[in-house]
């Protein structure tokens, strides 16, 4: 298939000018308000024993327990229910420590459900199960590698979708064809930052938050065209994971070390709220990630 039918990059520069028209997302004005949104999480389980076998693990700071992991995912969870979100739940998962990051199971957009496809054991077929068992529709599984929401991030008309700088884009091609729905394939040019949530944030319907230090040049410019009213932050703002965050129109949830990125979004007129989860994430992502967005709640 040519890429004009896919709609996808290889070069996203060329590929936007073909698919979809250069209008830009508009400055948003007037007081912002919450939508109430539906979210899937998994409570960490067992963390401390098999986590720290995994070789990335962080042996740098104070040992992981399961206490304070489940302590630190339970403020988030009742943090979510005291704004008057829908919260479900799936697991505990035993053996399966990397199911806590829901974020990176699948991806939902319009009631489509996408698992993802990773290199090991991380709970997706559970997941899948647990959408079908809800009686979402149209669920499949990945055929190619893919680390769900993680990498993909929907706006108001687009789905944003994260890979590495010179990794093939069959994934996004996958995507594309499955959530019908314009797509943005971007290129991550920064190792530092591994999956799109930790370089992007969608703030409210096509206003976005972003690094552009952590994209490639042809990335940098496809998103100064479609979002010039974005929010830039910059590389030492972002390095305790101040991107990897929730909004739902008017309440943004980051990690309480990101405090420039709180200053920022004051400016715009949320309500940033920081949050502490270091003992699940140990660099490997943060609030958004243990976040699977559903759609709008009812």
């Amino acid at each position: 298939m040519s890429a004009r039918r896919e709609g996808v990059l290889p070069r996203p520069r060329a590929t936007v000018r073909r698919r979809i028209p250069l209008r830009p997302a508009a400055h948003h004005r007037g007081e912002r308000t919450a939508t109430r949104r539906r979210y899937l999480m998994c409570q960490p389980y067992p963390f401390d024993a098999v986590e720290a076998d995994r070789p990335w693990t962080d042996r740098t700071s104070a040992p992981l327990t399961s206490r304070r992991a489940l302590m630190q995912w339970g403020r988030l969870y009742s943090l979510y229910l005291s704004l008057g979100h829908d919260v479900r739940l799936i697991g505990p998962l035993p053996g399966l420590p990397d199911a806590v990051r829901a974020a990176a199971t699948a991806t939902v957009v319009d009631g489509r459900v996408l698992g993802a496809r990773r290199g090991g054991p991380a709970g997706e077929a559970a997941y899948l199960d647990w959408f079908r068992a809800q009686g979402f529709t149209e669920v499949r599984g990945a055929v190619y590698a893919n680390e769900g929401a993680r990498d993909f991030l929907a706006t108001t008309r687009w789905v944003l979708a994260g890979r590495r700088l010179g990794s093939p884009p069959e994934a996004h091609r996958e995507a594309l064809d499955y959530f019908r729905r314009p797509l943005i394939s971007l290129e991550l040019a920064d190792p530092r930052f591994g999956h799109l949530d930790t370089a992007l944030s969608v703030l409210d319907g096509d206003e976005i938050m972003y690094c552009p230090a952590a994209f490639s040049e042809v990335s940098r410019d496809v998103l100064a065209g479609l979002f010039p009213d974005a929010l830039l932050v910059d590389e030492p703002d972002v390095a305790a994971g101040g991107l990897n965050a929730v909004s739902d129109g008017l309440h943004v949830i980051l990690p309480e070390a990101a405090g420039p990125v709180m200053d920022h979004l004051r400016r715009r007129g949320f309500r940033p709220i920081g949050m502490d989860l270091s003992e699940l994430v140990r660099e490997d992502g943060g609030i958004k990630s243990c976040t699977l967005e559903l759609g709008p709640g009812a």
